[in-house]
C-alpha cells in the first residue's frame, strides 16, 4: 500500500485529502507543521510527500530541503502561491511537482501516480544500467550522476526524463511520449512542464546551459540526447 504524508494547517483541507485517498487505498499520515513533517518523513518513510508551503512554524521549502539531504522521496507541492518564482524556487529546492490551488482531485491523483510510477528501478525501464561523457556520468541502477568530483543531485521527475533521454541516444524523444510518460495523460499539452524541467537539467549537468551540449532541444518537436 502506498504511504503518503499530507504536510498542511487546513484541517479542512487535510480531512478532504485524506477521504479521497484512503478512498483509494493509499494510507495517509499527516502533519500540519514543518517540524513534525520532517520527524514523519523520517521515522514513517512515504513513498510521496504532499506538503503546502505556508506552514505555521517554518516555509514549505525549507522541508523541501531538510528532506533532500537524505531522501530521494517525491515531494509534491500544494501551494496558493501562483508566482513562477515560487514554484522555480520549489523546484530548485528539490520538488518534483507543483499544483496551485484550488486544484481538482482527480489532477492531484494523477499527479500523485505519476511520482509513484517515477520510483520503479530505472535501468528496468530503460534497458541500459547508464552513459558516460566527457562531462558527467550516469549510473541509472545507483541513481547517481557524477560531474567532476562531485556527485550531482537530481529530483526523481528530472531523473525520470534524464532516463527516457539517454535510452535513445542520438534519436529524437517527442514531447508529447515525454510528457505522457513523466507526468501522465491529463498533461500531454503542458510543454512548459519540459520546458522547467529541462533547464534545471542543463543547469545540473551542462558546462554552458544556454548553448547545450548533450541536451538538445528540437523546436516543436521534442528533446535529444547527444552522448
Amino acid at each position: 500500500m502506498t504511504r503518503v504524508l499530507v504536510v498542511e494547517d487546513d484541517r479542512q483541507l487535510v480531512r478532504a485529502l485524506k477521504i479521497n485517498l484512503q478512498a483509494r487505498k493509499f494510507e495517509v499520515d499527516e502533519a500540519g507543521e514543518g517540524h513534525t513533517a520532517l520527524r514523519l518523513a523520517a521515522c514513517r518513510k512515504p513513498d510521496v510527500i504532499l506538503l503546502d508551503l505556508g506552514l505555521p512554524d517554518m516555509d514549505g521549502v525549507e522541508v523541501i530541503r531538510g528532506v533532500r539531504g537524505w531522501s530521494r522521496v517525491p515531494i509534491l507541492v500544494l501551494s496558493a502561491r501562483h508566482t513562477s518564482e515560487e514554484k522555480v524556487r520549489a523546484l530548485d529546492a528539490g520538488a518534483d511537482d507543483y499544483v496551485t490551488k484550488p486544484f481538482s482531485m482527480d489532477e492531484l491523483l494523477a499527479r500523485l501516480r505519476a511520482a509513484t510510477r517515477r520510483q520503479e528501478d530505472p535501468a528496468s525501464r530503460t534497458g541500459t544500467t547508464g552513459i558516460t561523457t566527457d562531462d558527467f556520468s550516469v549510473d541509472l541502477a545507483a541513481r547517481k550522476v557524477v560531474r567532476g568530483d562531485r556527485t550531482v543531485r537530481l529530483t526523481p521527475t528530472e531523473w525520470h526524463l534524464l532516463e527516457l533521454l539517454i535510452a535513445r541516444p542520438g534519436h529524437l524523444v517527442p514531447q508529447r511520449t515525454l510528457l505522457l510518460e513523466v507526468w501522465g495523460p491529463t498533461y500531454a499539452e503542458h510543454t512548459n512542464y519540459l520546458r522547467v524541467y529541462m533547464a534545471q537539467l542543463r543547469r545540473k549537468l551542462e558546462a554552458d546551459p544556454s548553448h547545450p551540449r548533450y541536451l538538445i532541444t528540437e523546436p516543436g518537436m521534442g528533446y535529444r540526447f547527444e552522448p
